[in-house]
């Protein structure tokens, strides 16, 4: 009964957010993916409860190039800035997070007001032009399986399998599996023993 009722919830959201589909599909052949999902996901973010989650997740489902499960929990305030990104099983993004290009896999929890833009350098660095005039290099984020983000970090690198980035953290180069990573730039502070096969399935 239960999974009837999120069955019909799915459905009711997918209702609910065609004006947005249609609209993100209209703006995205004149402006591009990008900014079109820019757009979409600042109006989107603001409906609260449960049903801006199911509103989230099943407009993101079919605007992500990678996908957002069915099983994902995106909460109020999230903003999404690239249409490369995908969402995986089980996936938690706490409220004001902002995500650009990013895989966030299986059972991976984003903390509130987490920032994960499309690596380290999404713009250049030269003195001798404007910053807005600088393009610089976008590149995929991967934070691995059963990871886990705390409130407020930076993640511009990747994150490996079962880690833990503390709160407040910058993670400026790749993080290994089954780590305790904390500080500015973060730095591995403890091993954590690494999952068992069985629980990992």
């Amino acid at each position: 009964m239960k999974q009837l009722l999120k069955s019909v919830a799915r459905g009711g959201a997918t209702l609910l957010v065609l004006p947005s589909l249609v609209s993100f599909a209209i703006r995205a052949s004149v402006m591009g993916r990008d900014r079109a999902l820019e757009g979409s996901c600042q109006v989107l973010s603001l409906v609260p409860g449960f049903l801006g989650q199911y509103m989230r997740r099943a407009f993101l489902a079919r605007t992500l190039a990678g996908g957002c499960a069915p099983t994902a929990a995106i909460e109020f305030g999230v903003l999404f800035s690239q249409a490369g990104a995908r969402i995986d099983d089980h996936v938690y993004i706490g409220p004001r997070c902002h995500l650009g290009l990013v895989h966030l896999e299986a059972d991976v929890l984003v903390a509130a007001g987490v920032h994960i833009p499309s690596g380290a350098h999404t713009h250049g660095t030269d003195t001798d032009t404007p910053m807005r005039e600088q393009e610089g290099q976008r590149r995929l984020v991967t934070v691995g399986a059963g990871s886990w983000i705390g409130s407020n970090a930076v993640v511009l690198a990747d994150v490996g399998r079962n880690v833990i980035v503390g709160a407040g953290a910058v993670v400026t180069s790749p993080l290994p599996d089954n780590v305790v990573a904390a500080g500015v730039p973060a730095r591995v502070v403890k091993q954590r023993a690494a999952r068992s096969p069985e629980a990992a399935d």
